[in-house]
């Protein structure tokens, strides 16, 4: 599980393709890098991924196809950053919400709105997450839990702050950038409870 507070930015230092599968090998931050384990987990840009080798501040993970259809991990190239956090252990703080790293998909932005200290981002809204996306709802969007400042059937906007902007990529990002896209499991559990609900109820009446 993660808190969706990003610790920090990563440098892709390869990213090779072999049997439909992209070995990616990240370098952390130095007072990130201590008491790595084999089998851990981190959330590379949101997807939780699993290390496979690490040496030093260098971390190596496997990246199947199925991750790699439905995230923008496919789209990374050598030198790139990339948002990481280590996963939560019990007792920390979850400054977030509760995240799992599984990436339900992308989602486009659309624009990019940048006044003073004020950082509004607008996403094209993605079909499968519309049920989801609810106005002052949570969303994970490359690993970083946001606020929806506002949602609709076509487009979501989150507003980030200076800080938000420092610690991960989103002050590089560009309109056309596609982003991983996580829903909260507490909006996805009651949407869908109600959905099934109404089925049911169609059904019986007819």
């Amino acid at each position: 599980m993660f808190t969706g507070i990003v610790q920090g930015m990563a440098r892709v230092v390869t990213c090779t393709h072999h049997d439909e599968i992209m070995q990616l090998e990240v370098e952390l931050p130095a007072a990130h890098a201590e008491k790595l384990t084999l089998g851990a987990s981190i959330a590379i840009n949101g997807a939780c991924l699993t290390i496979t080798r690490f040496e030093g501040t260098r971390v190596n993970f496997d990246v199947i196809d199925t991750t790699l259809e439905l995230t923008n991990l496919s789209q990374l190239n050598v030198g790139d950053q990339v948002n990481f956090e280590r996963a939560a252990r019990i007792g920390d703080e979850i400054g977030g919400h509760l995240m799992s790293g599984h990436i339900l998909c992308c989602a486009r932005i659309i624009d990019i709105n940048r006044q003073g200290s004020n950082h509004h981002i607008r996403f094209a809204t993605p079909t499968e997450a519309a049920p989801y996306l609810l106005t002052k709802g949570f969303v994970g969007l490359n690993g970083c839990s946001l606020t929806l400042a506002d949602a609709d059937r076509n487009s979501f906007c989150v507003a980030l702050i200076p800080e938000t902007l420092k610690q991960t990529t989103f002050g590089q990002l560009e309109a056309g950038a596609d982003v991983n896209l996580e829903i909260d499991p507490q909006t996805q559990a009651v949407v869908d409870t109600v959905r099934r609900y109404m089925d049911s109820s169609s059904r019986s009446a007819v």
